[in-house]
């Protein structure tokens, strides 16, 4: 192909071409569609959340668009009134705190510890640290109960939280040491000219640049305690189960109890991605990261 002022141009491909045309507003289209059928099953269960259980079982939620009269917050309501859910509501805040505080400061510890001190075998237990990546929860469920059934911690909360911290730090130290090491070496061997030692040296410059890491650490691990549902329904009992457990516990034949189930299914729901977005924008720094190095 040759243009006006006799210069010869490569011809695109067909797939070049189209990439091309499709990155402008035909691509926002889609990606617009996509997300609001991503979202549609959100909406169906908040605006079922907001109807009487007989008007759920006559009819689909997308008749209150022609009957808005049959959104109502009496749901919440008797919510509120069920103890179980506010129960549960609570012992899972006390669950995914603690989980994801503990995972955060001893994965930022290991961390920094495997990416710029040298002790002995430190590659060999970063090894360890990987392999134990790949081992599935379910295969120390059974092992791990009769640890904590000998040591009487079965079915308690603090059993929940510890089985949670050890399975979320061997990413939480693989995801942060890679982080840290990534560290300029002049900017910590000038810290430490400058006096710093080791703790001042973690707390006051690797902790401050790695934020983004942390911060998307600590959504993994929200998310994923918070979610969970399989460990709760063996190490929790009936006072500590979290909200998952609740619910599940909560249906019954036929489902007839939707209007309990459906608010406490949106209420278990938001509160993750109420967490998710306020850290957005250090969470997509954070995984991003790797990339711009």
């Amino acid at each position: 192909m040759t243009t006006t002022d006799g210069v010869v141009k490569a011809k695109q491909p067909l797939s070049a071409r189209i990439a091309a045309r499709a990155g402008g507003g035909v691509m926002r289209v889609l990606l617009v569609l996509v997300g609001l059928f991503w979202l549609m099953p959100t909406f169906g269960l908040l605006i079922s959340s907001l109807r009487d259980s007989t008007d759920i079982s006559a009819s689909g939620w997308w008749k209150v668009f022609t009957a808005p009269a049959q959104l109502t917050t009496e749901n919440y309501s008797r919510l509120l009134d069920n103890e179980a859910i506010t129960d549960s509501l609570l012992s899972t805040v006390l669950i995914t705190v603690p989980a994801t505080v503990l995972v955060v400061v001893i994965g930022s510890l290991a961390g920094y510890a495997f990416a710029w001190m040298d002790f002995p075998g430190r590659d060999w237990w970063f090894m360890v640290v990987v392999g134990l990546l790949v081992v599935p929860v379910q295969v120390a469920l059974i092992p791990v109960s009769k640890l904590f059934g000998r040591i009487g911690i079965f079915e308690t909360t603090i059993g929940v939280i510890i089985f949670h911290v050890a399975f979320g730090l061997p990413f939480a130290i693989f995801l942060l040491r890679n982080f840290f090491a990534e560290i300029p070496r002049e900017l910590l061997e000038a810290a430490r000219l400058d006096g710093a030692g080791e703790i001042r040296l973690f707390t006051r410059v690797v902790m401050p640049l790695g934020g983004p890491a942390i911060a998307s650490l600590g959504i993994f691990q929200f998310l994923w305690v918070w979610n969970d549902m399989l460990v709760a329904l063996i190490f929790a009992d009936s006072e500590s189960a979290p909200i998952t457990v609740a619910l599940q516990r909560q249906v019954r034949q036929f489902g007839n109890n939707i209007d309990v189930l459906a608010p406490g299914a949106f209420v278990s729901m938001i509160i993750p991605l109420a967490v998710f977005f306020a850290f957005q924008r250090q969470f997509v720094t954070g995984v991003m990261a790797g990339a711009v190095k």
